[in-house]
């Protein structure tokens, strides 16, 4: 858990914490600008078109990521009457692609930068935080952004997702769902992880 490293090593927790801080900022910028891009003020209006985290971050999300090891950022409103079914899908590809860039540009800035304690420290940190959000966000299951390009892909599936998005606990459900599931979860998102890591070499 996230919290044990404020006392067993503060270094590791304050930059893992702002590496997952901003990381979350940047995947929910994404969806908001490209909402905003795509003709939908709605993320405007909420003040989500921002890369400050203040606006994007939830603190029972926040907790959770301290004291469980997963969490969530305040989900961006958007109108789909205004985005259209592509449109929709794209602002749900948005924030794992966001993430997926990050994570490159980490992996160019390990190979060119010198080799020191500090740089690698962050850079595979904020690396290895990226390709986690990535993964796990594509899960097409309800309130990740998979279940919404899924959704898109196959409009019945997506009407049917919406429904039970809808109803007054699935949001419990779901993240009952994830803590049950967090092993072959977890699995599957660290083979995925050293697979990157070792495809860039360290």
């Amino acid at each position: 858990m996230l919290l044990s490293l404020l006392t067993s090593n503060p270094g590791a927790f304050i930059i893992i914490a702002l590496a997952l801080v901003l990381s979350l900022a940047v995947h929910e910028f994404a969806h908001a600008y490209t909402a905003d891009r795509l003709g939908d003020p709605t993320p405007r209006r909420y003040g989500r078109v921002t890369l400050n985290p203040i606006a994007h971050l939830d603190p029972v999300g926040t907790l959770l990521l301290l004291v469980a090891g997963f969490g969530f950022a305040k989900p961006v409103p958007i109108n789909p009457g205004n985005l259209g079914r592509w449109g929709t899908m794209w602002v749900a590809a948005a924030g794992p692609i966001s993430n997926i860039v990050i994570a490159v540009l980490c992996a160019v800035l390990l190979k060119v930068l010198p080799p020191t304690t500090l740089t690698l420290t962050i850079l595979l940190t904020v690396m290895s935080i990226n390709v986690v959000l990535a993964i796990f966000n594509l899960i097409p299951i309800p309130l990740l952004d998979g279940s919404r390009i899924l959704g898109a892909l196959v409009p019945s599936l997506g009407r049917s997702l919406a429904q039970f998005e809808a109803q007054p606990f699935s949001f419990l459900i779901v993240m009952g769902f994830i803590f049950l599931a967090r092993d072959p979860i977890g699995g599957v998102i660290r083979s995925v992880q050293g697979w990157v890591l070792n495809v860039v070499g360290v």
